[in-house]
């Protein structure tokens, strides 16, 4: 897990962080972005992809990668960003926030996928970087676990949508809960033509 961290800090980078995303599929919610810059040589046990980590283990890991990391930043594209740019540019907004917003500034990004932000830095996309990357894998469960809280404040505010269940994705409770109240003001609007039009066919 840390190849490309070593390959990278061979071509004299010092401060490289790894860069993820959480939310891009949902029908709800901001997307979230995590960018992580860990000490030198550091494994954290247990620090993978976020969707192969349970949900109690990823709470866990938040708050050593927190505690050990060099610097890291969370940020987010609201639902309004994501229906003005659309979903990509606005997770791609959301990993440029974080990138900005360390509090060390890193001269290199390891970026998850295969799409890059717009940087003022050097920076790299991985394919499945957060399964390659120790510094990707820590910021997609930084992501993940700040959008999955913000999904479960939200469901005591509209409880009669499950979020607390689903984090928001497109699960059938989720959309039979759509179809019987609506939207409410954190639903995607252009992610629930499919939903509406499953409504105008029955």
């Amino acid at each position: 897990m840390l190849e490309y961290e070593e390959m990278f800090a061979q071509q004299g980078y010092k401060a490289i962080c790894g860069v993820d995303e959480a939310g891009r599929g949902p029908l709800a919610g901001p997307v979230y972005a995590a960018a992580v810059i860990l000490p030198e040589g550091l494994v954290i046990e247990g620090v993978t992809d976020s969707k192969k980590v349970s949900e109690k283990k990823r709470e866990k890991l938040f708050d050593v990668i927190k505690e050990k990391a060099v610097a890291y930043c969370i940020a987010s594209a609201s639902v309004e960003e994501i229906e003005q740019i659309n979903i990509l540019q606005a997770a791609l907004l959301a990993m440029k926030r974080a990138v900005e917003g360390l509090s060390v500034k890193a001269d290199f990004a390891m970026i998850d996928g295969n799409k890059l932000p717009q940087l003022d830095i050097a920076c790299q996309a991985i394919v499945k970087g957060d399964s390659k990357s120790e510094s990707i894998a820590a910021a997609s469960i930084l992501a993940k676990v700040s959008r999955d809280r913000y999904m479960i404040e939200m469901a005591e505010k509209y409880p009669q949508y499950g979020f607390e269940k689903h984090k928001g994705y497109g699960t059938k409770a989720h959309t039979q809960a759509i179809l019987e109240y609506g939207p409410c003001e954190i639903h995607r609007p252009s992610f629930l033509k499919k939903v509406n039009g499953e409504k105008a066919q029955s």
